[in-house]
């Protein structure tokens, strides 16, 4: 659980703490203590099974955006609309003005998906 993996211990519920319970009246202090130990010793393995499970996760959430994903690739020449973002928008520009300008020409491939218009 995630508390357990940022505080070490597992959380408590108000009932609990409020009513004890046999758990809670027949745990001595030296169990208690050797339990905390374990359970320290256990927080690092149980932090390594997090992240790679997190990796796994990460891996095919990447894999459906690339299913989704339809990377084009442009030839000097082709013409191309460029989206308007926030920052480069007229000052009084509404919502009803359009989200592209253009056309652009293409002049130039600079790599890595970037174009000189």
């Amino acid at each position: 659980m995630p508390f357990s993996l940022v505080y070490g211990d597992e959380a408590l519920i108000l009932v609990e703490i409020g009513e004890p319970s046999t758990r809670y009246t027949q745990a001595a202090e030296e169990l208690n203590e050797e339990e905390m130990r374990i359970n320290l010793d256990l927080i690092e393995e149980r932090r390594e099974t997090t992240l790679i499970r997190m990796a796994a996760q990460k891996q095919i959430i990447e894999q459906y955006y690339n299913r989704k994903a339809h990377v084009r690739y442009f030839k000097i020449g082709d013409f191309v609309l460029k989206k308007v973002f926030q920052s480069t928008r007229a000052a009084n520009a509404g919502k009803l003005n359009p989200n592209w300008e253009g056309p652009y020409k293409i002049r130039g491939i600079v790599g890595n998906g970037a174009y000189e218009l």
